[in-house]
């Protein structure tokens, strides 16, 4: 049984790769003059598009929020975690605000107190997990609040949902007033215009 001269390999001492004994010189010739090794991530790539390639796989970015140059492969995480000026929301009043600014927020919004339903005490927010759990939970509750510990919750949800759907009703509101008011200045410049 012969074995086919087009099985054995050879591998091209520019690219790396296993390529047919037939074609080797061809592929080297064509390879060498047209490819070159990615020096940071040690891909092939043309050699006319290795500009390219660094730019848009390689190259530093600058983030729009905080306008710090970033390495590419930390991009996301500074995008997610990172970034001072990414936005976040509070987790007492769910208002979104820059991270920078957060902890100082957090320390007033904290502090404002919400009226307990079943203690009729007011309880601030930053304690209102902490109150629920030592007043209003039965001994062995440890896994999740108890049943008459949701209602509750569930009241302060819908509050800040209507919040939330108040807030959006204003700047849609403000939206269509300053459309308004450009396509009523550009008909009342098109009026002057004409006269």
């Amino acid at each position: 049984m012969a074995i086919s001269s087009e099985l054995i390999t050879a591998t091209c001492s520019h690219c790396e790769r296993d390529i047919p004994t037939l074609n080797i010189d061809l592929h080297y010739a064509h390879c060498s003059r047209n490819l070159q090794k990615c020096a940071i991530c040690g891909d092939m790539i043309p050699k006319k598009h290795a500009d390219e390639h660094y730019n848009e796989i390689h190259a530093p970015v600058d983030c729009s929020l905080c306008s710090e140059r970033i390495e590419r492969e930390l991009w996301s995480l500074h995008k997610g975690e990172r970034c001072p000026q990414r936005i976040i929301t509070c987790e007492y009043c769910e208002f979104p605000l820059p991270a920078v600014d957060l902890i100082k927020h957090q320390e007033v919004c904290g502090n404002r107190t919400e009226y307990c339903d079943l203690c009729q005490k007011y309880v601030r927010l930053r304690e209102r997990i902490n109150h629920d759990i030592q007043f209003h939970s039965s001994p062995g509750d440890t896994a999740e609040p108890p049943r008459d510990i949701a209602p509750p919750v569930r009241e302060r949800a819908n509050r800040r949902r209507a919040r939330a759907t108040s807030r959006s009703r204003v700047l849609l509101t403000i939206a269509i007033t300053g459309a308004a008011v450009v396509i009523g200045s550009f008909f009342l410049q098109r009026v002057e215009d004409k006269q």
